[in-house]
């Protein structure tokens, strides 16, 4: 068990190194770690998560202790039980070229700039969520001046939905150096964070409401809804108004969105608590 549940990611689960069907130098198959994780995780030992899938125990087993790959009907049924896509759980199970596929699929439209997605996406996406958002930005003022946001966030966090946020800390060194690269004014990026975090620090204490500083290099902005995500991709020398932006949508086996969310989990692993009287000293 120390073996299986050792190496994490940064989200608590275990990491890739052994989750699918890997051979050791000796011939031995290793277990799938991500797979026992999610099912114990979710309140499931071996025996009861094969009565709810409807196979027999010892084939369970084999797919944890063995790493071997289900067929694609139980991948589909374990990956909705445990909350988890199929490809964190079997990412071997499919080859590179219906990966690619599968990428292409999850890319719903392509902007060229971020400032012409409609109004109307960023209201459907923020009214329709009900289980998570996630949002990875330096200022997002944006969608921060919005006056449904906060609101919505406070009417949707009493239904059940968690929500974590991720803003630039305004007095790291890469806040500063942001505004030359973007060709602003000196100062303008620090500024920007300000505003935002004064209107986003009334969500503060509320349960299920994160709010976490970063000092990262940020190549993308993240803002995902549920199972759809909105990734502003950034531009030397440009704001993030005028760089390029992808909306996506989730598919079980896809790459795309989960590469997205694991930069989110790496940025979010090494952030602080949000500490807003730092900032006003």
């Amino acid at each position: 068990m120390d073996g299986i549940m050792g190496k994490r990611d940064f989200q608590g689960r275990p990491d890739g190194v052994n989750s699918s069907l890997e051979i050791l130098d000796g011939g031995e198959a290793v277990s799938n770690d991500r797979l026992l994780e999610s099912l114990l995780r979710n309140g499931f030992s071996p025996d009861s998560a094969a009565e709810a899938l409807g196979v027999d125990a010892k084939t369970v087993e084999r797919w944890i202790s063995k790493g071997r790959t289900p067929y694609p009907k139980h991948r589909r049924a374990i990956a909705a039980l445990v909350h988890e896509s199929e490809n964190y759980l079997f990412p071997d199970a499919i080859d590179a070229e219906r990966r690619t596929e599968l990428a292409e699929a999850e890319v719903v439209k392509i902007f060229p700039h971020r400032s012409l997605i409609p109004a109307e996406l960023w209201s459907r996406l923020l009214r329709d969520c009900s289980e998570r958002i996630d949002i990875l930005v330096l200022a997002g003022l944006f969608l921060a001046e919005e006056p449904a946001f906060a609101k919505t966030i406070k009417t949707k966090v009493k239904q059940g939905l968690s929500a974590r946020m991720l803003f630039g800390d305004p007095l790291a060194d890469e806040a500063v150096k942001r505004s030359g690269e973007e060709r602003l004014a000196v100062g303008t990026v620090p500024a920007r964070i300000k505003n935002a975090l004064a209107l986003v620090e009334p969500l503060t204490g509320i349960d299920s409401v994160e709010i976490r500083f970063h000092g990262t290099t940020l190549y993308n902005s993240i803002f995902r809804f549920d199972d759809e995500m909105i990734v502003n991709m950034h531009v030397f020398g440009q704001p993030g108004a005028y760089a390029p932006a992808m909306h996506l949508r989730r598919l079980p086996m896809g790459d795309l969105f989960e590469t997205y969310m694991s930069s989110f989990e790496h940025v979010w692993s090494n952030s602080d608590a949000a500490d807003f009287s730092r900032i006003r000293a």
